[in-house]
């Protein structure tokens, strides 16, 4: 394993121990949560990008309009 040293403003430190306190849980295993759904985001937003160039273009844009239909119902 890993060890990471950041910088952060002593307020935001202070907010973040608050923070995982609250949850019951450490500052480091807060920080792997965050990392872990950082990633999680990045791939997800990685594969939409490459079957994006391999799709429809047109068909691509009436599927998220027709989706911003239904969630504004």
């Amino acid at each position: 394993m890993s060890t990471l040293t950041i910088r952060l403003p002593n307020d935001q430190h202070e907010r973040l121990k608050a923070l995982a306190s609250a949850r019951g849980t450490s500052l480091n295993k807060l920080f792997e949560e965050f990392s872990a759904k950082a990633i999680a985001e990045f791939d997800a937003e990685t594969r939409f990008r490459l079957r994006a160039e391999r799709g429809n273009k047109a068909r691509g844009l009436e599927l998220l309009d027709q989706l911003d239909r239904d969630h504004q119902r």
